[in-house]
């Protein structure tokens, strides 16, 4: 709409800025004025003990509270004279000290114990009784910070300390006679002190107070001891446990105050592994059934804990339950995972008031406590049984209309694919479901695991390596683009980073043309389209590693072009940037040989560009690029960037970029390049370099192979044909033709085969190479280029589209024949020219045979 220039609008104008200047009048008041200012201001040449103490005896409130929030800084700098002057303030001013102080003060004194600036025989004879005294503050959030400091003090000090400090006034603070608050912080103590001694110093000191604070006249206090019992148990053992605690759990269970009833319950669930069969069977079981059956009639105010302990009930109970009872507390569970599902139709408007909204969201709980307790009701119904028993369960909550509930799902989806082992083909469909969720919590929380879920997808617990992985989930590609795609179309740009990252393992999951058509594409796109810099050098990484796992030599060269010319000849000083990023996860993940034959002399050409950033980040890559240099092989790249480092000394006009030239020329001149020959100093290095640039030749011999396989196989199938159809017309002489069409194909396939028979060992040896040594697993995927081992591709030669190895060719990478032997020549590890005359691939020759010899 237009601006409206009437009086009447632009007198509305001067009001709202006479109500800005209003506004404005309390901001210029609250300035401190002159004499606020001196009263704050603190002599300069005081040390930082008499600042403290000056600041603490006549400052304010927040100057005090600074000087105790600096107080283990004092006490690291001069603990001597800080526990001689500045305490004993401190000690005095929290007397009268306001809630910000107090908490300030609970906090430092933790923080001194944690970093034991002090010994904790001066730590208690110092800060112990400051922090007695202050822990029955009549604030309870100032309360419950001095407890928290005081049961992590009580974890350190002495035994002997304890007793006389804490445990012996223990005895007057559990009385009835004392406040609330007091009786509270005992329960709290006495569950921390029962840890410290042995058994029969609890029961003379400690259990005659439990059993007092268990009949408490405040259901406050009955349920904070009853919450404290586990600990009490623990520190006993079994036997005081069955004779002493658990009547006392008997009695707290049947209390009349429904918190009191809650604790008890779980405190009893907790405590399941201290109890032996009789209890279990005669004492628990009959109190958990109770539960149970009062959960849904009388007090739905269990709902929440019950389905959250009842995975741990089951299985901790599963040894006495008879069949009924099994079944009973199966179909338990099964009701809590649809609880208030079957309602969500039938509120009319005037239902949907405060209650009726506070019981829906119990019963989200309930139901995200089901999605939580599923890997635990497996393991109760035994995985076998998963289809039958469970499956529809897991469909419900997997569909749950309520996001936590799918969020929780997604969290133990690999908790669940682990228990199914070869059944995990039954839950295919809900993972297409999840990653397909319109919400992205539920898409995060899966990506989280996804390499793991998709290596159990695939492998279903059994070795298929002859079939197409892709046949097990057939929607998984539109699932994974479709995922993708949402992820970038939303703001959450972490959840967007973190899915490109994972999908960094699809090529151990799914074919490599699928890969290069559906997602190779995209992670360029997203690398020259997206805003969000992780994102792009999360796209960038995976683009590396699907071209890593290419097979095919033609995508790859399309792909380095496009490299190459998008973002290294890009318009974009921003694209530049990117491609030096993505040079850098050429380096990390490819051997030095092939970064120096694509990359080093585009690299080396950004030293002209016209961007000052783009030049300062090349410099900042050049030890790196230096590094994948070798002598003598590579001499001619390494005066290519001695010349470029001459200009840019030279001709170099911005400062910023000098400077780190400068540096950069003092790193490289300290750099020692690695040699052909193996050195001590780079051994392991070249180790590693040299594993990858083997494998790069293998994948490379191998690809070869496989085409000319298939060219032999394609040369078979036509004379098959021709010799079908001169059959079918003469029918009379069949027989006779049969017998010749047979002598003629074997004939003509083994002068075929006879200048390739060594080629062929070679592809069996390749492929069995391929399924066993070269088998990783998905969480090899970025760590394959650092290590020596041969598992650092997947491979697969039988043609049948679902391999997802690389192999690096071009056209230098030419397999030669040399008479009729049909061996395959390869560059070896030393050297990148041995296509440049005849006794260079006669020594290749030589070096190949061996290579694969010792394979």
């Amino acid at each position: 709409s237009k601006m409206d220039f009437s009086h009447s609008s632009l007198f509305g104008y001067i009001e709202d800025l006479q109500e800005l200047t209003i506004i404005e009048r309390p901001v210029r008041r609250s300035l401190k004025t002159p004499e606020e200012i001196e009263r704050l201001t603190v002599d300069e040449e005081l040390s930082d003990i008499e600042r403290a103490v000056y600041l603490l005896s006549s400052g304010q409130d927040i100057q005090g509270t600074s000087v105790v929030a600096n107080l283990p800084v004092l006490m690291r700098q001069n603990p001597a004279e800080t526990l001689r002057r500045v305490l004993p303030k401190i000690r005095e001013v929290l007397h009268v000290a306001e809630v910000e102080m107090q908490l300030t003060a609970a906090v430092s004194f933790l923080t001194v114990l944690q970093e034991e600036s002090v010994s904790i025989h001066t730590y208690s004879h110092s800060f112990l009784h400051i922090i007695l005294q202050n822990l029955e503050h009549r604030d309870a959030g100032v309360s419950n910070a001095w407890l928290e400091t005081l049961l992590a003090v009580i974890e350190a000090l002495p035994k002997e300390t304890v007793r006389h400090e804490i445990l012996n006034p223990l005895v007057s603070k559990a009385q009835l006679s004392q406040t609330l608050q007091s009786r509270l912080v005992s329960c709290k103590i006495m569950g921390k002190v029962a840890n410290k001694f042995e058994a029969h110093t609890i029961k003379r000191e400690v259990l005659p107070l439990v059993k007092s604070l268990c009949q408490d006249v405040e259901y406050e206090v009955r349920t904070c001891m009853c919450r404290q019992l586990e600990h009490v148990a623990r520190g006993i053992g079994t036997e005081l446990t069955k004779t002493v605690v658990l009547p006392e759990l008997v009695e707290l269970a049947r209390d009349e105050g429904s918190s009191v009833r809650l604790a008890a319950f779980e405190t009893l669930v907790n405590l399941l592994d201290m109890f032996d069969a009789d209890d279990r069977s005669q004492t628990v079981l009959p109190l958990v059934k109770s539960f149970c059956e009062k959960s849904f009639k009388a007090d739905e105010s269990i709902l929440v804990s019950l389905s959250f302990h009842l995975g741990k009930l089951c299985n901790g109970l599963y040894g006495i339950f008879t069949p009924e009872q099994h079944l009973r507390f199966l179909e338990f569970y099964k009701k809590l995972s649809t609880l208030g599902l079957q309602q969500e139709n039938g509120h009319n408007d005037n239902q949907l008031h405060l209650q009726a909204l506070e019981q829906e969201k119990k019963y989200i709980s309930v139901r995200k406590n089901c999605a939580y307790n599923f890997p635990a009701m497996i393991v109760f119904v035994d995985p076998k049984n998963f289809h039958l028993e469970l499956y529809s369960v897991f469909f419900c909550l997997c569909h749950d209309p309520e996001v936590p509930v799918r969020y929780t799902m997604a969290i133990s989806f690999l908790e669940v694919a682990k228990l199914l082992n070869s059944d995990v083909y039954t839950i295919h469909k809900e993972l297409v479901t999840l990653l397909q969720d319109e919400s992205l919590e539920v898409l995060d929380a899966l990506v989280g695991h996804l390499p793991e879920i998709l290596e159990l997808m695939t492998n279903g617990g059994e070795s298929n390596g002859s079939e197409s992985k892709l046949l097990s989930i057939p929607d998984l590609i539109p699932a994974l683009t479709t995922a993708e795609q949402r992820a970038a179309t939303s703001l959450k740009w972490r959840t967007h980073e973190k899915l490109l990252q994972k999908y960094a393992c699809l090529p151990h999951i799914i074919s490599s043309d699928q890969i290069y058509y559906r997602f190779l594409h995209r992670m360029l796109t997203i690398i020259l389209t997206n805003n969000v810099l992780p994102v792009q050098k999360a796209a960038a990484r995976t683009l590396c590693v699907y071209l890593r796992y290419n097979r095919k030599q033609e995508q790859r060269h399309e792909v380095i072009q496009k490299l190459i010319e998008q973002l290294g000849q890009g318009k974009s000083y921003w694209n530049r940037l990117r491609f030096l990023d993505t040079c850098e996860f050429i380096m990390e993940l490819f051997s030095k040989s092939f970064f120096c034959k694509y990359f080093f002399l585009p690299v080396l050409e950004l030293t002209h560009d016209p961007v000052a950033n783009v030049r300062m980040k090349l410099c900042c890559l050049l030890p790196k690029v230096k590094s994948t240099l070798k002598i003598p092989t590579d001499k001619h790249l390494l005066q290519q960037l001695e010349l470029c480092i001459r200009k840019l000394l030279c001709q170099e006009k911005d400062k910023d970029v000098l400077t780190i030239v400068k540096r950069t020329v003092l790193e490289l001149d300290r750099m020692e390049i690695s040699v052909d020959a193996f050195q001590k100093r780079f051994y392991e290095n070249d180790l590693l370099d040299q594993e990858k640039e083997r494998q790069e030749h293998l994948l490379l011999e191998m690809e070869q192979l496989e085409k000319e396989k298939q060219k032999n196989e394609g040369r078979s199938t036509n004379i098959n044909d021709k010799m079908f159809e001169k059959k079918r017309r003469d029918s009379k002489t069949s027989s006779v033709l049969a017998k010749n069409i047979n002598l003629s194909v074997s004939g003509s396939s083994s002068g075929t085969s006879a200048g390739k028979e060594e080629k062929k060992s070679k592809l069996v040896r390749s492929q069995s190479f391929s399924t066993q040594a070269l088998h990783p697993k998905y969480s090899n995927i970025d760590k394959c280029p650092n290590k020596s081992s041969a598992t650092g591709y997947t491979s697969s030669v039988s043609g049948m589209g679902k391999s997802c190895m690389l192999s690096f060719s071009d056209d230098s990478f030419r397999t030669h024949s040399t008479g009729n032997s049909g061996n395959a020549a390869f560059p070896s590890s030393s050297s990148r020219n041995l296509f440049n005359s005849t006794d260079q691939k006669n020594n290749g020759n030589k070096e190949s045979q061996s290579r694969k010899m010792s394979m």
